[in-house]
């Protein structure tokens, strides 16, 4: 699309396949995208394609064909070469689109040399990006919640951006390109003019949904659990009440009407102030079952999120503890959920943070679909003005073992979803290189044990180095050290050892050491004369480790075996207090920060040498983004340490200046 950065889809990527001899066989409207994509790519590079349903005497060099074993799904294909000819069948249209960009992604490699039949289906059913996009402008919170990177894709001035469909349907490509299957279009706080969108505004979804339609895009919206009242008229939303259930049956039915393939429902609720079942003495599976059964005719689902606390909390209270929370609500409801109800479980027990441990829930209902959240957005990883590739810590989270033996991406039955990063800026994500985080996240979701530096690689080489080039090599080699160790680089100069926050208040951007310390929110870190950090242990805190399986709870009850980088989430010690390297907590700020800030000007550095190798305008954006990138991690390093010298009257070892 003219103007817009082709992301991980440039047109070099399509050439292997541009210069051959396609068939395709089958039919059906996403059989139809690839013959699209097929034919656009010969006609740019010179091959042929045919649409046919037997053989014609043609020797072709590619067949895509609609056929195969049933066993592999909607969505799995099959790969093999032989004599010399690449074969990818599919039971489902579906399977023949992700195949086609399996063969993208392998490029030359899918016609150099025989292979034998390989299976590929994802391993979860649902991969889904949450886009927190406001219909109206919100006055605080702007067209995008936590959104960085321009407006809404899908909103503006108060409705579809039908201008920018053709957009929409190119944003459907790179998500299909990379596994990802469903968007909820609409904030998860639902705002007045939003909640519109399930009555009399449903056609806008459903121009929406015929954008993303033809790459096997579902739509899912946010509504608002008092959706009764506000749009109804009705004096409850009680999820019991036989009135209010009639007018979800009735309103759903209607969706479906308009969207036939709708996805279903999100929902927030009772949570930082939004309408829930608490207010009728119900519980979150009553409200689910409720919105379920109104879903479960048309095949729909409901994802009702676990981020309920207690938002207005007494910073004095040292015994409520916001980390316990969606354990304690959610875990005695265990298999009172209905089937197509799935609950929603952030990744970590707080929000989102640089570094936080797996949640506890996410291994104490076996009785219940999850589907585990994480954040594209980078709302507390430096708001796509730093780079932060977050391939690492999500891989470490699907590979934890949250119930002491299977591991987060084989117990999220109810799929994987993100936060997403996208909006209308030219280069998607605001920083160019903040779509290696969507990329990745869709490669994961399809795949949660894939080794995330492949997929690092994979995305530098579709992105950058589609046409190989004397170049490419150094090109790849920058920008992989520029990538691969981003995040754990962002987290030496922000927040230390997992006890996470420490941002300005409101909008999150920025190092700000007591910004929430006194607040209602529960996000502290009790640092004091004499050490930092939260006592969530049994023996002496708030008992959060209880939460945890036996080999978990053991392993982070105690300083002495807790992990150094999640110390002073689980623990309150001193700041003279050894870590398992041998430092000291204070001396591991002090030197942490100031290679945190190194890192950056490494990185940089490395950036400025790729100058003549990348295009212009995507250079000049990444290098504008490193430069307030340094002089944020020189502040968050001079302000995190300043403040820990005068708590602990500690002199940093190597005499380097504190402020």
């Amino acid at each position: 699309m003219q103007g817009v950065d082709p992301a991980w889809l440039p047109d070099g990527a399509f050439r292997p396949i541009g210069t051959r001899r396609t068939l395709i066989r089958g039919a059906g409207p996403l059989v139809d995208t690839v013959h699209g994509e097929v034919a656009q790519a010969c006609r740019r590079f010179g091959g042929r394609v045919v649409r046919a349903a037997g053989a014609d005497g043609t020797a072709y060099d590619l067949v895509l064909e609609l056929t195969g074993p049933e066993g592999l799904g909607s969505e799995g294909f099959t790969c093999r070469r032989e004599d010399g000819v690449t074969h990818v069948t599919a039971y489902g249209q579906a399977g023949l689109l992700y195949g086609l960009f399996h063969l993208v992604r392998l490029g030359e490699r899918a016609f150099s040399q025989d292979r034998q039949k390989q299976a590929h289906r994802p391993a979860l059913a649902l991969r889904m990006l949450d886009h927190w996009d406001n219909v109206a402008v919100h006055p605080v919170m702007g067209q995008v919640e936590r959104g960085y990177a321009g407006g809404s894709l899908f909103w503006a001035d108060g409705r579809a951006r039908g201008e920018l469909l053709g957009r929409v349907r190119a944003y459907g490509r790179l998500l299909a390109a990379c596994g990802i299957n469903a968007v909820a279009v609409n904030n998860v706080n639902v705002h007045e003019v939003e909640a519109r969108l399930l009555t009399n505004r449903i056609g806008e979804v459903a121009a929406v949904a015929d954008a993303l339609r033809p790459y096997g895009i579902r739509v899912h919206l946010s509504v608002t659990f008092a959706a009764p009242m506000v749009l109804g008229g009705l004096p409850t939303a009680d999820p019991l009440d036989e009135g209010v259930r009639d007018w979800w049956a009735e309103s759903t039915s209607r969706v479906y009407e308009a969207i036939p393939d709708f996805g279903g429902y999100v929902v927030k609720a009772d949570s930082e102030g939004q309408p829930g079942p608490f207010a009728y003495g119900r519980s979150h599976a009553d409200g689910a079952n409720m919105l379920a059964a109104a879903l479960q005719p048309f095949g729909g689902t409901v994802h009702w999120r676990a981020f309920v606390y207690d938002h207005r909390q007494d910073w004095r209270d040292r015994t409520t503890d916001r980390a316990r929370a969606a354990y304690d609500h959610f875990v005695p409801l265990d298999g009172q959920f209905a089937g197509n109800a799935v609950l929603q479980v952030k990744h970590g027990p707080m929000d989102f943070q640089v570094r936080e441990p797996v949640s506890p829930l996410i291994g104490a209902m076996p009785r219940t679909r999850l589907a585990v959240e994480v954040q594209a957005t980078q709302e507390y990883t430096g708001q796509q003005r730093h780079v932060c590739w977050l391939g690492p810590m999500w891989s470490e989270v699907l590979r934890f073992r949250a119930d002491g033996e299977s591991a987060v991406g084989e117990l999220a039955r109810g799929g994987l979803v993100a936060v997403s990063n996208v909006g209308d800026d030219p280069f998607w994500t605001g920083h160019p290189l903040a779509q290696a985080n969507l990329y990745t996240f869709g490669r994961l979701a399809w795949q949660p044990d894939a080794n995330p530096y492949g997929l690092l690689d994979e995305w530098i080489r579709l992105t950058f180095t589609p046409t190989r080039s004397e170049e490419s090599a150094r090109l790849e080699a920058g920008l992989y050290a520029v990538l691969a160790q981003s995040w754990r680089t962002y987290e030496k100069y922000t927040a230390p050892l997992g006890v996470g926050w420490m941002v300005q208040p409101g909008h999150h951007y920025g190092p700000s050491v007591d910004g929430y310390e006194y607040s209602p929110w529960g996000t502290y870190h009790f640092a004091d004369r004499d050490g930092i950090g939260v006592d969530r242990s049994v023996a002496t805190g708030t008992g959060y480790t209880g939460q945890y399986a036996k080999r978990w709870a053991e392993l982070y009850e105690s300083p002495a075996t807790c992990p150094d980088e999640l110390l002073l989430f689980f623990h309150h010690v001193s700041y003279d207090h050894v870590l398992h390297s041998g430092k000291t907590v204070i001396q591991h700020m002090y030197d942490t920060h100031c290679e945190g800030v190194e890192e950056v000007e490494e990185a940089r550095a490395v950036w400025a040498s790729l100058a003549g190798l990348v295009d212009p305008a995507r250079h000049a954006r990444v290098a504008e983004r490193f430069e307030e990138q340094l002089r944020s991690a020189r502040e968050w390093r001079d302000q995190v340490n300043s403040y820990f010298f005068r708590k602990s009257g500690v002199p940093d070892a190597h005499g380097r200046r504190i402020y």
